[in-house]
C-alpha cells in the first residue's frame, strides 16, 4: 500500500495523504488529477476507472483498499 500512496502524494501535491479524506476535499483535485490517478492506475495496477467512480469511494483509504484488492 505504502508504493500506491506515495503514487497518490505525488498527483495530489500533498507529504502525507489523509486517508480519511474524499478527493475532492484536496486542494489539488481537479479533472486533471483525476486522469492522472486514471493513468496511474491503468499502466500499473491494470485497472480501469472512472471520474465518478474515483469520488465515490467514501475515503482515500477505501480506495487504495480497492484498488490492493483487484489489482492484477
Amino acid at each position: 500500500m505504502e508504493k500506491l500512496i506515495e503514487k497518490l502524494e505525488v498527483i495530489l501535491e500533498v507529504q502525507n495523504i489523509d486517508l480519511s479524506k474524499k478527493f475532492e476535499e484536496f486542494e489539488e483535485w481537479d479533472s486533471l488529477t483525476s486522469l492522472s490517478i486514471i493513468a496511474m492506475l491503468d499502466s500499473d495496477y491494470k485497472l480501469t476507472t472512472n471520474h465518478k467512480q474515483l469520488t465515490d469511494f467514501l475515503t482515500v483509504g477505501d480506495f487504495c483498499s480497492f484498488v490492493l484488492q483487484n489489482e492484477n
